[in-house]
């Protein structure tokens, strides 16, 4: 069967989603949502989506829409995702799932009540460069030790990944943060059982702290130290190091170094080379096969538990 799918938020994350789905038969975009009608119609006549709107709830009553994959504000996540599920649609929200721990609460509520796919896109554990450490772990050839991860942004204004201005307002706890605490308990195979955290100063105008610091251990012993700006002047991304009892491996998004920077080969962990395009995948799988996705509300849901104390521990 052909999945109709509609894509909420036509920005730079939401045409990475719209390049990866290109490459996967058998799925067709017939639904665009953005905040401004000229914008949105632009990116849907480059990619033919036929049906372009302002309004997710138009969208959410066309009755040949399986899915909607939503990719708008931080601050919707949640109540979209929500709207999503009542109108009886499969839905993928990018990360974070939401910014208030009982949102999220809800919504994996109401997916277990519907039954419909719900799934976040917690893309790290889809980068072939994670899922070859994860392989390796599976395995039993290698167990984390430590990682140590730096998630580095030059972002004192509010601007996208394209550079172009921003209806709202980022987070590092709950967006960026949330990518490391999720791979660190998934690849550690273990839950976190402590979570320390510290900030710097609050932005004056933005309202949010530009540099944070984590510390996470997990029920087996494993560490993670997280350090995270929106101050660096300097290389842009998030940098993974895996260090652990047979290796030491430095992940960049899809590529994979050894500890001392030579290159792996990770192009046949799996069909691309693309984290998007691999989430995306599973997304649409999940819903053909009926089943559980990985990365599926459910499963993440204890990452938002732990972003929920951290954020309880800042405040006070």
């Amino acid at each position: 069967m052909t999945i109709k799918v509609a894509l909420a938020g036509a920005g730079a994350f939401g045409i990475k989603h719209l390049d990866g789905i290109q490459n996967i038969p058998d799925v067709e975009v017939v639904s665009l949502i953005g905040r401004r009608l000229d914008q949105t119609q632009e990116v849907a006549a480059k990619y033919g989506i036929p049906h372009v709107t302002t309004d997710l709830a138009e969208t959410l009553k066309i009755r040949e829409v399986d899915a909607v994959i939503l990719c708008t504000p931080t601050q919707m996540h949640a109540s979209q995702s929500i709207a999503c599920l009542e109108a009886g649609k499969h839905v993928q929200v990018e990360i974070p799932l939401c910014d208030e721990l009982k949102a999220g609460q809800e919504v994996a509520r109401l997916q277990q009540e519907t039954g419909k796919v719900a799934m976040v896109g917690h893309t790290r554990r889809f980068n072939p460069s994670h899922q070859w450490v994860h392989k390796k772990i599976a395995a039993g050839e290698f167990h984390i030790q430590q990682m140590d991860v730096q998630t580095y942004f030059f972002r004192r204004t509010n601007t996208n990944a394209l550079g172009q201005a921003r209806s709202w307002t980022d987070h590092l706890l709950w967006h960026h943060a949330a990518h490391t605490v999720d791979l660190f308990a998934y690849q550690a195979g273990s839950p976190i059982v402590k979570a320390n955290a510290l900030q710097g100063p609050i932005h004056p105008v933005l309202g949010i702290a530009m540099d944070m610091s984590i510390q996470l251990q997990a029920a087996n012993g494993a560490i993670c130290t997280l350090s995270l700006s929106f101050n660096n002047d300097g290389p842009l991304g998030t940098y993974f190091r895996y260090i652990g009892d047979t290796g030491t491996y430095l992940a960049r998004y899809d590529d994979l170094y050894t500890g001392k920077e030579e290159k792996i080969d990770v192009s046949n962990v799996d069909v691309s080379m693309n984290g998007i395009e691999l989430q995306d995948r599973e997304f649409f799988a999940a819903i053909r096969e009926g089943r559980e996705p990985n990365a599926s509300v459910a499963s993440v849901l204890p990452c938002y538990e732990v972003l929920h104390q951290l954020e309880q521990q800042l405040n006070a």
